[in-house]
């Protein structure tokens, strides 16, 4: 699901993982400074909080148990509660939040604010729109497939940060982008021609109503990509003006979005008590609910390996990181799911894995060589950001 849900942007600005706040990589979610005995020896548990390995492994593991279980939860075959299961993800990260904070785990979260709540509102907006599209097309795809194509929002991102932020793709930047778009073509021939060829008869119904469901699958991802693009360029205009804190975003937009969530459910889906036992049918019902609250928690933990991660390494690690967890995230699919591996399937993935790794050392080297060039002359705004540095000095 992205960034809020998976969602490992190797971008210039902060990874948006899930719901995740930017800011909340520049600092662990515990503190470390108790981590050692009185006469100076550590203890295991600093020792561990400082590994950088550990860090990257838990990073990764966060992230793919993440994505599996949100396939898992929509998975079923009569599942149409969308809204429902993303509704009682924000509950549980909220609930976690407040706990967390209680009992002095997260010491820098704000009291709520109205003022801020009203501005921040419409980027929950744009925030629900993602997720919910993010979760239909995780319906409907494959894991790989579905992580294949979240790259292509990487693009979108990049040409919107052009036209609004004044910022440039270099020619590394755009090979990367050709890698992505070739993996994206190719996942979707290899799901098509397994589909006609492999499941079931050319021509036959039952390989119509699996090219129907892909169908809707890539209709579902395209609109992701978009919606998940503008929430992105959204967020970055706006946050820098609320000032936010490490798990200030987080807190306002899983808050926010609960209402609208459960509005659009009791809106749109269906009630009744014959359709809610085929969401949750008696023989998997306790696992499907273990796995919805899970999911929930699992906001809370993407976050805390993404500062761990980026406290003990880097960011350029943290961004390497993000590219190659793309091959153990399509390869639990494989796994997990009983996703066709063919040739197809299988090239696209490294292609994708490739284009991954390609766009990060892009990204890197463009940084590497921004330092260490001196500005002859002011840079050219875009209007965009001229008006957003006007009204932030204003």
């Amino acid at each position: 699901m992205d960034d809020k849900k998976n969602e490992d942007y190797a971008i210039k600005m902060s990874d948006y993982n899930g719901r995740s706040s930017p800011n909340s990589q520049r600092e662990p979610f515990l503190s470390s400074k108790s981590g050692h005995k009185p006469g100076g020896a550590p203890l295991p548990i600093s020792s561990i909080t400082n590994s950088p390995p550990i860090s990257i492994v838990a990073y990764c593991l966060a992230s793919i148990s993440m994505t599996v279980t949100n396939k898992y939860c929509v998975s079923g075959t009569n599942w149409n509660l969308n809204f429902f299961y993303l509704a009682i993800q924000s509950i549980v990260c909220i609930l976690a939040i407040v706990v967390c904070k209680q009992v002095g785990m997260i010491t820098n979260l704000a009291p709520f604010d109205t003022k801020k709540a009203k501005t921040w509102f419409p980027i929950s907006l744009l925030l629900v729109g993602m997720i919910y599209t993010s979760t239909k097309a995780l319906q409907f795809l494959s894991v790989p497939v579905y992580t294949i194509f979240k790259n292509l929002t990487i693009i979108v991102i990049a040409y919107g940060e052009v036209l609004w932020f004044g910022g440039s793709v270099s020619v590394s930047s755009l090979f990367a982008f050709g890698l992505m778009v070739l993996s994206s073509v190719v996942a979707a021939w290899a799901d098509i021609q397994h589909a006609l060829y492999g499941g079931a008869t050319g021509g036959s119904a039952e390989a119509a109503a699996t090219l129907s469901t892909l169908n809707a699958g890539y209709a579902w991802m395209g609109m992701n990509v978009f919606c998940s693009a503008a929430y992105v360029l959204s967020m970055r205009k706006v946050i820098k003006k609320m000032n936010f804190k490490d798990w200030d975003t987080m807190f306002y937009n899983n808050l926010l979005t609960i209402p609208v969530l459960i509005l659009c459910s009791l809106l749109f889906e269906n009630w009744s008590s014959e359709n809610v036992l085929k969401n949750f049918p008696v023989e998997s019902r306790n696992k499907l609910i273990t796995g919805m609250i899970y999911s929930g928690l699992a906001t809370i933990f993407i976050s805390y390996c993404s500062a761990w991660c980026i406290r003990v390494t880097s960011s350029t690690t943290y961004s390497m990181v993000g590219a190659l967890n793309k091959l153990p995230l399509a390869v639990s699919g494989l796994v997990f799911f009983a996703a066709p591996v063919t040739f197809g399937s299988v090239s696209a993935i490294i292609i994708g894995f490739i284009s991954g790794l390609v766009y990060t050392w892009a990204k890197i080297r463009q940084t590497q060589l921004n330092k260490m060039s001196l500005p002859t002359s002011q840079p050219v705004m875009s209007a965009s950001s001229q008006s957003n540095r006007d009204a932030a000095s204003s």
